[in-house]
């Protein structure tokens, strides 16, 4: 038996039963660890398995297929929701792994981690930051098709793709959900479609605790398409009206959409339905039964997934195969008419960098003053014309990080006023939206075909810290532009001005952190980013000066992240000096008055701690001798780097308290920042290591 609708959906038994089979994995999954969130897979099943099975163009066969839509799961605690419709469509994920789940080395960890599992496209469950992923994913998909493809009519572009998005309450209390998709709407992003799981529940009980905003209202006054979507007689999502509202969602072009899906949640268990527990506590072995008998099942089975059932889901991989042949046949024909755009292609999904790149980055004159700041700037307009796929822009401080790639295009959709907007534009205009644009940062590199980066103020990436842990946590290849890196910034004053930011961000596994001296090394620092985009994908960090710095002959070993920058006269340095931006210099001058003294120093720049320690260890023995005890570190931030590499003979200037408002030379004067407050650091440091 099947039912048709006006909306073109078909709708079989067997689709009822591979939903109820996919609610009741869900509450077996949970009952089995013992730990989890059932209700919401529960209720989801309809809304996740439509999408999945009904209007979602992927292939099973091929998680990265370059023509696939995308699906994000913002309310990643509700990871079943994911796992049961890659299971039933024929992803990697098999019946083992879903009694596997939230277990020690499993394909179905408590929340969907990217990597871990086929077509999981991006890690979830920091509430809110799912919504910008999808926000970021759908910005990338327009900017490859202006890559590759511009010309072509819309929705005829191999390049073309929907982003479908679930996201929850959770969700958009967040307010970094309300920062992406203010900004999705002034993008009309028309590739992007969010399903709002409106089923009123939340962790401390019905979100009338909390939240009662009319969220299609706001999400109106975002410029985005609405639709609400109210449950069946019975409680049950009607799966007619939302295929419909998903169809009708996907023709949108002009705009995002929103689609507010009523749900109940743990529908339909009988008694746990509607209840704050099922949102995150196993439902228990009495209620699964119950509802296994009330949905035909039998309630003696655990994870009882019928042959045809599965036969019927399984489906997906044949009508994968078609749309990628179809899709394939569309990608060769595209190669036949633009050759050299498909060599473009093929370089960037091999994550190649295109033939004498290196001649574009700059070399500056030794000697002159450069913010370190302006050198970015100079570079990313040098790389901008041999690099087509590297974009980006800052939270409204462009002209302050020095971010623009080009003045004469922006990232804007048609119908913008300003006289340089293009949908294809290379410099973002992120606004006044530092977490979200961390999160769409994440989103653009997730989607992939691209190199992106984002600028704001070094104090600001506090802001923006829990997206750039979740760069670190995927390891994916965004780039940071921090700028006003220290006190050194002046008059702003401490509440803009970095103290414990360098530290913390370190801090952060698998994030590097660069702080070059001067423009040499900011040109090497970019030069390996790019390098390491495809072969050591990570998110890096460059903090950069807002006054300017001497600069230095170029050396390429500032890739390393530490070397020696200034040799000892002595041949093995009495003491090393280590520094970071623009406290070299001070390092420099320090050498120079011990050196008039007779004791030796050596300068080691630093730019990134995270290069040096993957160095190998002879290196890193060769720039910091092990038998030289008598070491300085030199930071305008607090210590807390530098213990490690000092040692018990050493010293460390730092600056453990908050700034002042003052020009950048006075503050430097009052805190110690002087050569001659380094050289008498050291002094005390041969002292301690001669005992």
């Amino acid at each position: 038996m099947s039912t048709q609708t006006p909306d073109s959906l078909v709708w079989t038994e067997l689709d009822r039963r591979a939903v109820d089979t996919a609610r009741l994995l869900a509450a077996d999954a949970v009952q089995k660890v013992g730990n989890g969130h059932p209700g919401t897979a529960m209720s989801l099943a309809p809304a996740a398995y439509t999408i999945f099975q009904k209007v979602m163009r992927h292939d099973p066969a091929d998680p990265e297929w370059t023509g696939r839509d995308r699906f994000v799961l913002s309310p990643g605690h509700t990871s079943l929701t994911l796992y049961t419709q890659l299971f039933l469509a024929g992803y990697e994920v098999g019946l083992d792994d879903l009694k596997a789940f939230r277990t020690h080395g499993s394909r179905t960890p408590g929340h969907p981690e990217y990597g871990h599992t086929a077509g999981v496209e991006t890690t979830t469950g920091p509430l809110g930051q799912g919504v910008a992923n999808a926000v970021g994913m759908a910005m990338a998909a327009r900017y490859e098709r202006g890559l590759f493809d511009p010309e072509a009519p819309e929705g005829a572009s191999p390049f073309d793709h929907t982003i479908w998005a679930i996201v929850s309450d959770g969700d958009l209390e967040e307010g970094v959900s309300a920062e992406a998709s203010s900004l999705a709407g002034h993008q009309k992003l028309g590739n992007l479609v969010f399903v709002y799981d409106d089923n009123h529940i939340s962790i401390e009980g019905d979100t009338a605790t909390a939240f009662s905003e009319d969220v299609l209202k706001r999400y109106e006054a975002y410029s985005w398409h609405t639709q609400r979507v109210e449950p069946t007689e019975d409680g049950d999502v009607d799966v007619h009206a939302l295929h419909a509202a998903l169809t009708a969602a996907k023709a949108e072009t002009g705009r995002p959409s929103i689609i507010a899906l009523r749900t109940i949640i743990a529908w339909p268990a009988p008694n746990a339905r509607n209840t704050e527990a099922s949102h995150g506590s196993a439902l228990g072995e009495d209620e699964i039964a119950a509802t296994k008998r009330l949905l035909g099942f039998d309630p003696e089975r655990t994870f009882e997934v019928a042959d045809e059932v599965l036969a019927h889901s399984r489906q997906a991989l044949d009508r994968g195969a078609e749309a990628h042949a179809a899709w394939d046949k569309r990608i060769a024909e595209w190669r036949a008419a633009h050759p050299e755009r498909a060599a473009l292609f093929d370089r960037i999904v091999a994550g190649q960098l295109p033939e004498g790149w290196e001649s574009a980055v700059p070399v500056f004159e030794p000697g002159k003053s450069v913010a370190t700041r302006a050198a970015s700037g100079k570079v990313l307009q040098a790389l901008g014309a041999v690099l087509p796929e590297l974009w980006g822009g800052s939270a409204d401080l462009a002209g302050s990080n020095n971010t623009t790639i080009d003045k004469t295009s922006s990232f804007l959709p048609k119908g913008n006023p300003l006289p340089e907007a293009d949908p294809y534009g290379r410099t973002v205009h992120f606004g006044i939206r530092e977490f979200s644009m961390a999160a769409e940062m994440n989103g653009i590199a997730l989607h992939g075909n691209t190199r992106i980066y984002g600028g704001t103020f070094l104090v600001f990436s506090d802001y923006m810290r829990n997206a750039v842990r979740m760069s670190a946590l995927m390891q994916l290849p965004v780039t940071y532009v921090w700028t006003h890196d220290s006190v050194g910034l002046g008059e702003d004053g401490p509440t803009h001005q970095p103290v414990e930011h360098l530290a913390s961000l370190r801090a952060i596994p698998g994030l590097n952190v660069v702080r070059p001296a001067d423009a040499n090394e900011t040109a090497v620092a970019w030069a390996e980013i790019l390098r390491r985009h495809a072969t050591d994908p990570a998110p890096h960090g460059l903090a950069l000066t807002r006054q300017g710095v001497p600069t230095y002959e170029r050396n390429e070993e500032a890739a390393k992240g530490g070397y020696v920058l200034r040799e000892a006269s002595t041949g093995t340095p009495d003491v090393v000096l280590i520094a970071t931006g623009s406290e070299v210099q001070l390092a420099v001058a320090a050498r120079e008055l011990l050196e008039a003294e007779g004791i030796g120093a050596r300068v080691v720049s630093m730019p990134s701690v995270e290069w040096f320690e993957q160095q190998p260890r002879e290196y890193r023995e060769a720039v910091i001798p092990p038998s030289v005890r008598a070491r300085v570190a030199v930071e305008a931030g607090i210590g807390l780097t530098w213990y490690r590499f000092v040692g018990d003979a050493g010293r460390i200037v730092s600056l453990e308290h908050f700034g002042a408002s003052a020009d950048a030379k006075t503050l430097f004067a009052e805190y110690g920042f002087t050569a001659e407050n380094v050289a008498a650091a050291a002094r005390e440091s041969v002292t301690a290591a001669r005992g």
